[in-house]
């Protein structure tokens, strides 16, 4: 009788949820699924019903990344909700049969909708897109087999008052370019393949059918992204084609990203010369042949710039301040600068400069003057080395760009100058950087809280004030220049690596340690640290960055060992919010104290591991997908043999595929020669975000796309 009457003078003395008001109940549930919300909550009570379906939780659904939701569960939504819903996100959704998209039809109001990533035929495209002639905003990937000529009247009609298209191309096609007449902003995504399955080669023309011409008159952004491949420069050069003959008036963001050797030609000549004469841009990146020793930088004009990239490009500090910020004047629009690979950016003149040159500070200082609003800033795939002037180090210079969320650093650009001159090499580095015979070495034990990290100088490095400055900092790179990770795309896997930089052998623990000061951290990728000696300095990370969603972590320390596994599987202990884990290392064994610890992270959706020589144990790998619930990718490139890694693929998708409807799989030999045609079957939601190891900062203009 006392418990009983504690409790309820308990209950009396609490806060019922129900009696906040309206408008702190509507926030509280805008951060629940709409799923959940619909066929759930809002069967609870019948202010929950009223709340739930309250058009600021109905307008817009995302079910991009909600990995519970099936087929049924949006039949059911679309028939609950469907005339209510204006905007919708079904990005990524590669696990709903196609049949699943004919219910979209419901939502008859539609004005954004993103089909990204789903099956959708040419034939299901038309019927759906007829129904929806309020449409403006449209996402879709064209597949091998679609064919426009199977689209109605209707649905073209639909298409003509689309004003922003994103397609991703698995074939060469305009797809459904020419029926949007009044296009504003087109984002090209390229994804074919230079051979089809049976080892054909593709070509890059274009179907029979494919003859009209895109309407780009009223275009103001023009984005495309290219995969590696000969293919998808052929097709892209078609695409671009109309522009050369007349550049739109209004474009203002133009913006071709496309890896290794992208040739210019005469009609990409003819749009550039026409853009320079005709636009103002605010958003610019070109391929870097396009670029490299041409003058084009200094005769095409800017308006209000937001967004930069000259990734991989050979341009001197000299031009980046004379041509693109116009001499260090006021450049505060800009806020998003992608300098990756630009390994003469920080430096008067490249003619005669070594990349590993110490870099001239005044052209940093004027950058970070000019652009002072800076969010989002890339240096990374560079050797920017500080030199020994006092005041200047690049660590410094960087600390003044207060408003950043996003930073991509090489390691050997966060050392200590005096430090890396004076201290002499620890005995790590003098192990080889190979696979070969395992060296045994003594390893102190590492430090096990934050105040014992203190005591080893920390707060006098400017790698260390440097974190302490970016408080607000929410992504965070920092990668060997020489570092190439052994899984590239659509190529077998690297099997030998280049050596870090002699700068990088300074950068270790307590460099790491650092880190944990970024309160708000949400994704950290630590590559190519050979000083590694612990790995001490993750476990203050785990326990201070409690908002941490992706780690990426490869080639820490030596590399015949992984000498940090017991410092991760404490740090992996604290971190709960953690979503996304990509662990690259030679030797890596994923155990049963491993997949223990990882256990810990209850919020864990995807995991991949990529480990030449790598072992798994087979039981441990079940138990922990028994464990844990939410994750609903599994990939792992490691050394075991491929029927171990077969028989495992299969035992985990047929104990939780029917209660995952999203999960994916990939277990198999790094070194097998059949590697690419498994990565190519990977959704490229997986296979964009995680599995394919890239720097991702201010890789696009922020925003892009919703």
């Amino acid at each position: 009788q006392e418990t009983v009457s504690e409790e309820s003078e308990e209950e009396s003395n609490g806060v019922n949820l129900m009696e906040f008001s309206d408008e702190i109940l509507l926030h509280i549930l805008s951060y629940v699924p709409c799923t959940d919300l619909v066929l759930n909550v809002r069967r609870t009570c019948r202010k929950l019903a009223t709340l739930c379906l309250d058009k600021s939780l109905t307008h817009t659904v995302l079910l991009q990344k909600d990995y519970k939701v099936n087929k049924d569960k949006v039949k059911q939504l679309m028939r609950d909700i469907g005339k209510e819903i204006y905007q919708l996100n079904m990005a990524g959704c590669y696990w709903l049969p196609s049949a699943t998209i004919d219910h979209v039809t419901r939502c008859k109001n539609l004005v954004k909708l993103n089909l990204s990533g789903c099956h959708v035929t040419s034939l299901r495209l038309s019927k759906m897109l007829s129904t929806l002639q309020h449409l403006r905003s449209l996402a879709i990937d064209v597949n091998p087999g679609f064919d426009a000529s199977q689209l109605s009247s209707e649905c073209k009609a639909t298409l003509s008052r689309v004003s922003e298209l994103k397609q991703t191309l698995y074939t060469p096609s305009y797809g459904v370019v020419p029926c949007c007449t009044s296009l504003e902003k087109l984002l090209l995504y390229f994804e074919i393949l230079d051979r089809s399955r049976e080892g054909f080669m593709l070509s890059g023309q274009l179907m029979v059918g494919e003859s009209n011409v895109p309407h780009y008159q009223n275009l103001r952004i023009f984005y495309a992204r290219l995969a590696p491949g000969y293919v998808n420069q052929e097709v892209v050069r078609l695409y671009l084609a109309v522009l050369s003959d007349r550049t739109p008036e209004n474009l203002h963001a133009f913006l071709i990203s496309a890896p290794g050797s992208f040739a210019e030609t005469g009609a990409t000549k003819n749009l550039l010369h026409s853009m320079a004469r005709n636009v103002r841009l605010d958003a610019l990146q070109l391929p870097k042949a396009w670029i490299n020793g041409s003058g084009l930088l200094q005769h095409l004009k800017f308006n209000n710039p937001f967004y930069f990239s000259f990734s991989r490009c050979t341009l001197s500090g000299g031009h980046l301040i004379q041509r693109v910020i116009n001499g260090g004047k006021d450049l505060k629009s800009l806020t998003s600068l992608n300098l990756s690979g630009c390994v003469h950016c920080l430096a008067p003149e490249s003619l005669f400069r070594k990349a590993e040159d110490d870099i001239d500070s005044s052209i940093l200082e004027s950058l970070v003057v000019s652009c002072c609003n800076l969010r989002h800033l890339n240096l990374s795939a560079a050797h920017h080395h500080s030199s020994e002037s006092i005041g200047n180090h690049l660590c410094q210079l960087l600390s003044r760009l207060k408003h950043l969320l996003s930073l991509a650093l090489p390691v050997c650009s966060i050392t200590d100058v005096a430090a890396s001159v004076e201290k002499p090499p620890t005995t790590p580095n003098l192990v080889p950087q190979t696979f070969g015979r395992k060296v045994r070495i003594g390893v102190q034990t590492y430090p096990r809280n934050l105040a014992e990290q203190a005591n080893q100088k920390l707060e006098s490095s400017v790698f260390w004030a440097l974190m302490g400055s970016l408080r607000f900092l929410e992504t965070l790179e920092i990668i060997g220049s020489s570092f190439s990770s052994a899984m590239p795309r659509n190529e077998p896997a690297i099997r030998n690596s280049l050596p870090p930089c002699v700068r990088a052998q300074s950068v270790g623990d307590s460099e790491v340690a650092a880190i944990s000061q970024l309160t708000y951290l949400q994704s950290l990728t630590l590559a190519q640290l050979p000083n590694i000696l612990t790995g001490s300095g993750l476990v203050p990370i785990g326990l201070q960055c409690q908002h941490l969603r992706t780690l990426s972590l490869a080639n820490l320390g030596m590399m015949g060992k992984v000498v940090y596994m017991s410092a991760l599987m404490d740090m992996l202990k604290h971190c709960k919010c953690l979503r996304d884990l990509r662990l690259e290392q030679p030797y890596f064994c994923a155990g049963a104290q491993f997949f223990q610890a990882l256990s810990h992270c209850s919020s864990l959706q995807r995991l991949c591991i990529v480990s030449r020589s790598g072992t798994l144990q087979s039981d441990a790998v079940m138990s922990f997908m028994a464990n844990c619930l939410e994750v609903i990718m599994c990939h792992m490139f490691m050394g075991e043999s491929l029927t171990v890694c077969k028989n495992l693929q299969q035992s985990i998708v047929r104990s939780f595929q029917a209660e995952r409807p999203a999960l994916n799989v990939v277990i198999f030999p790094l070194l097998h020669e059949d590697l690419t045609e498994v990565i190519r079957d990977v959704p490229m939601r997986h296979l964009d975000e995680i599995t394919l190891f890239k720097s991702r900062v201010a890789e696009e203009p922020p925003n892009l796309w919703w």
